[in-house]
């Protein structure tokens, strides 16, 4: 276990205060605490329209939080310093640097269609990173050759299965070394026997790197044996938190047993 409950020494690499997130009148994250640390794997589990995604959209600043504070890695990502001690709400330049730390794969790819699977996977550290052409697709190799696809580099998404695109989607948002990894149920859209794979891929990422891993999913077995924490959202707020093996066996309320049961 790479992580305990009590591992108060290091500070959260996600530190998030009061969130809240409204979609008009729809209050979608209703005062959300949480910090994870470093290193954590971490399944975020729950009902349709409990806040999941929401969340990880707003770490991708995909959406902006309505209210409360969120800290990446120690520093401020929606405000920043004003130089007088208090905080003003953050430029784009102080937003996309922060968000650097961070990587998102989505439940439908989001390739380009009209690129190879070298170019969209190089696409970003070159933009990005500023690396050369040369560094850019050694790294994008390496990372194709991790997620078991050394042999379709010039092939275009169009041709490649499900599965194939969802690896090629972890290996472009792998190849940004980001300290921080979101995945948004992306299994869902796969067929089912693909899915063992994807879940193979995200267990090995977790063993084999320090990258954070936030992990949206409806795979219940997946969640309890390869996470380190399980979230239990239920209509924007976090209605369990702690070790898979608790929230599985013994939650502490009564909505997270009716969920479990109807999944499982």
């Amino acid at each position: 276990e790479r992580y305990t409950m009590s591992d108060e020494a290091t500070p959260p690499i996600i530190r998030i205060r009061n969130l809240e997130k409204n979609f008009g009148s729809l209050k979608v994250l209703q005062g959300i605490d949480l910090d994870i640390p470093a290193k954590q794997v971490v399944s975020i589990i729950g009902p349709s329209g409990s806040g999941k995604s929401t969340l990880l959209r707003l770490l991708m600043t995909l959406e902006r939080p309505d209210g409360g504070h969120v800290e990446i890695d120690g520093e401020p990502f929606f405000t920043m310093p004003d130089g007088k001690g208090g905080e003003i709400p953050a430029n784009n330049a102080h937003i996309s640097r922060i968000r650097r730390k961070i990587g998102m794969v989505f439940q439908h790819f989001n390739l380009f269609p009209h690129m190879t699977v070298l170019q969209n996977v190089i696409e970003a550290p070159r933009s990005v990173m500023k690396l050369s052409k040369e560094e850019a697709v050694k790294l994008a190799k390496d990372y194709l050759e991790d997620v078991g696809l050394s042999d379709k580099l010039d092939v275009y998404p169009a041709r490649l299965s499900g599965g194939q695109k969802q690896r090629v989607a972890i290996a472009r948002a792998l190849a940004l070394q980001p300290k921080i990894m979101l995945f948004d149920e992306i299994t869902s859209a796969l067929d089912p026997e693909l899915v063992g794979g994807i879940l193979d891929l995200l267990k090995r990422i977790a063993d084999t790197t320090d990258t954070t891993m936030l992990i949206v999913t409806h795979e219940m077995r997946f969640a309890r044996e390869s996470s380190d924490r399980i979230l239990f959202f239920d209509k924007g707020v976090i209605l369990e938190d702690g070790h898979p093996d608790k929230i599985f066996t013994a939650p502490d309320h009564a909505r997270t047993n009716e969920f479990l049961r109807d999944v499982l």
